[in-house]
Order: structure tokens, then sequence, then C-alpha cells
């Protein structure tokens, strides 16, 4: 499953250290003048070597678009592109080929695969998040066009810095906001909203949870308390408060749609753990090379691209 969406789509590929990582958008709606300059935002939002806490990986992030243009304009056909991966160091991963990483994919992919490529995590490296946000900033313009917005934030988020000089990993999580979607947005059953956006918050790398509105501490509370009355606001149907997220039913309401999502501390750590290798033989690792300390920031634009790709689709059902 390489492909996230239902009409409007997207497909990646490529690994961490292959020649180039892309992907191909359908289902994009013709004559739509793209803002380049908004997608290279997007991309430096997500880049490595930022901070003292983030990879330090440096690549250009170079888009090259191979299809479904001209002169900048959307012909309606297959979006195709490719960004070249430029500072691939994978000697650093030369002691891992047969070491499995604590909480990391490696056997997990060795299990299903019976190979993997242990070059910087492969297929499950973060770097093959990079085409969802070009993908996500395409379907951002789209919403623009609708007056709908998509934005993020950290909710809560481990001390980045003092984990970095214990050689350790800290998570978080990221609170997203989907505003001006009309009432009625979504399917019944297995097509809800909800569902939709967890199903693509938890195809993120060290995604744990998802929650839409007030979620679990909804769990731990009365009807009396967690229900959104419906009122009448200047002749418009609204609800009173927002404990359910702009989502009833799978279907959105008209409220904002908001939502959590939380990130897992990042498993590849310099501190010394204990583990075992191919051969089932106890060994002790720890990690080198080049990673971040913690999913977030970094992860707020990846999730904002998440959303947007799913609404879009939904729009176009």
């Amino acid at each position: 499953m390489n492909t996230l969406g239902h009409i409007f789509t997207l497909t990646t590929f490529g690994e961490s250290h292959g020649p180039a990582i892309g992907g191909v958008i359908d289902g994009c709606p013709s004559n739509l003048k793209i803002d380049f300059q908004l997608i290279e935002e997007e991309l430096n939002r997500r880049k490595t070597a930022q901070s003292a806490t983030a990879s330090q990986r440096h690549e250009t992030d170079q888009v090259e678009w191979l299809s479904g243009l001209l002169d900048g304009v959307t012909l309606g056909t297959p979006i195709a592109f490719i960004v070249r991966n430029e500072d691939c160091k994978s000697k650093d991963y030369e002691l891992l080929k047969d070491v499995y990483r604590p909480s990391h994919a490696d056997y997990a992919y060795d299990q299903k695969y019976g190979i993997r490529d242990w070059r910087g995590g492969g297929r499950a490296s973060a770097r093959t998040t990079l085409p969802l946000v070009v993908a996500g900033a395409i379907a951002k313009q789209i919403l623009q066009g609708k007056g709908i917005s998509v934005s993020s934030e950290v909710f809560s988020m481990g001390d980045a810095e003092q984990a970095r000089m214990a050689g350790d990993s800290v998570g978080g999580v990221v609170k997203g906001t989907i505003k001006g979607v009309p009432a009625g947005l979504g399917e019944p059953m297995f097509g809800k909203y909800s569902a939709e956006l967890a199903h693509a918050m938890f195809c993120l790398p060290a995604v744990k949870g998802f929650e839409i509105g007030d979620g679990f501490a909804l769990a731990e509370m009365k009807g009396s308390e967690a229900n959104d009355l419906f009122v009448n606001k200047n002749g418009r149907i609204c609800t009173a408060t927002n404990h359910s997220g702009g989502i009833q039913g799978g279907i959105s309401n008209g409220e904002d749609i908001t939502f959590k999502v939380a990130f897992k501390p990042i498993p590849s750590i310099a501190q010394t753990q204990q583990t075992v290798n191919r051969a089932g033989e106890k060994c002790e690792i720890a990690v080198g090379g080049r990673h971040d300390v913690c999913a977030l920031p970094r992860a707020l634009v990846l999730v904002e691209a998440m959303a947007a790709l799913v609404t879009v689709d939904l729009i176009q059902l």
C-alpha cells in the first residue's frame, strides 16, 4: 500500500539512501496554477539540519517535475515528480546490517520481506515523507480556493535539548485544525472523515496515537458534559461547544475540525541498548549517524499535508 486516497491520490516511491524519492499525484483538477514558492516553503519546514536536535543530513530538496504540468498549470493528468538524494552516508549504518534497533521497523521489515534496506532505514525512514509535503502543498492550494485552511501547532513535547545531551530522544503531540470545512463532508460507516484522518496520520513514521476533538477525555465525561448543544447564531445552526472536534457520525458538522497526533520518541538513540542480531544472538547497540532527537517540530508540516490530502479527497468524492 504505497497509495493514499480514493480520487485525489498520491503514490510515493523511493528509499532513504536510494537515488531519489518521489511521487505521482492523480485526480488533481486541471487549470490549477501551482504556487511553487509555497511548495518550497513547505519543504523548508520539513528540512533537516535546521537545529541541533534535528538530523544533520543536508539535502537541497529540489523538486523535478516530470509530468502533469504546462507552464506551471495542471493538465488534469498524473503529476509525477522526483527529489534526488544528495547527502547519503550509508557507511554510518553498516554496523546495523544484521542488528535490530529496539522499537524500529528493522525486525518487522525483515520478517515481512526476508530482506530490508538497512541504509538509513530504507522505506521506513522519515526521508520518505518528503513527497507527502509536495502533494500536501498542492492540496492546500486547492483548499485555499474553497476557503479551507489547515494549520498545526506543538501541543506538548519533551525537552529535546536535554535528551540530545544525554544521547536520548523524546516524543510529543501535535494539534491540528482544519477551518472552513462545510457540513456534510465524509461518508457513513467506512468512509468517515475521522477514520480517513486517523488512517492518514498513522501512515506517518513514529505516530502512536490519534484523537478527534476531546478524544480520550470524552471517556471520562458524562453525556451532559460531552454533548455539543446546537444553537442558532444569526440564522446559522452551529454548536455551543466543540468537544466532537467538528465531526459527528463521521461527517463534518460545519465547526472547526480539531485533532491531536501523538509521536513516540525516535527509536535511534546514542545510548547503549540491549538487542539481538538476525541470528538471535544477544548484543549491544549504540546508534550513530544523523537522527532527529524528536519528530516535532518537523512533523507539523507532515500532519498538515496529510489533513489537506484527506480533505481534498473527500471533497472530490
